[in-house]
């Protein structure tokens, strides 16, 4: 039975493709692709089919990550078809346990933060979008510890 993991950011245009990439390069490093489905989704509709964001792409590709998701919102049948939606920080949490469609639901949503390792009282996976090059490194540092630290959750 395969894990199901669905990212959650804003808009879906940086750094929840980031956290699906990331994830998926764990996951295929770990030759444990048949044990998940990962996928990426936003709050908001902005950008639905759009790629993620030029910066986050061309700061991942640094990386060795290629971020070919089309962004989408998130639909209430996620909640069932996904074990987990993870969010990057409190907004995105509150937003996806108000759009859960019910209490069983919103027990599904996680905070990818919480599993960060080696970032002590960084508690949000901020959103780099209006800022420079300096936070998409730091939003892919978090997420990179952070995915691993899911990982090995999930694992267990």
């Amino acid at each position: 039975m395969k894990k199901r993991v669905l990212f959650v950011c804003l808009g879906n245009i940086c750094r929840s493709p980031a956290a699906q990439a990331v994830m998926e390069r764990l996951v295929d490093d770990g030759e444990m692709s048949e044990l998940f489905m990962i996928d990426s989704a936003g709050i908001g509709s902005w950008h639905t089919g759009q790629l993620p964001d030029r910066r986050m792409r061309e700061h991942a590709q640094r990386r060795g990550y290629e971020l070919t998701h089309r962004a989408r919102q998130v639909r209430s049948g996620d909640f069932e078809r996904f074990d987990y939606i993870v969010g990057m920080d409190e907004e995105n949490m509150h937003d996806l346990r108000r759009l859960a469609p019910s209490h069983d639901a919103a027990k599904r949503v996680i905070s990818l933060p919480d599993f960060l390792r080696h970032h002590p009282g960084q508690t949000t996976v901020p959103d780099p979008y209006y800022g420079g090059p300096r936070d998409f490194e730091l939003a892919l540092d978090l997420i990179e510890d952070a995915c691993d630290g899911l990982l090995d959750w999930l694992l267990t």
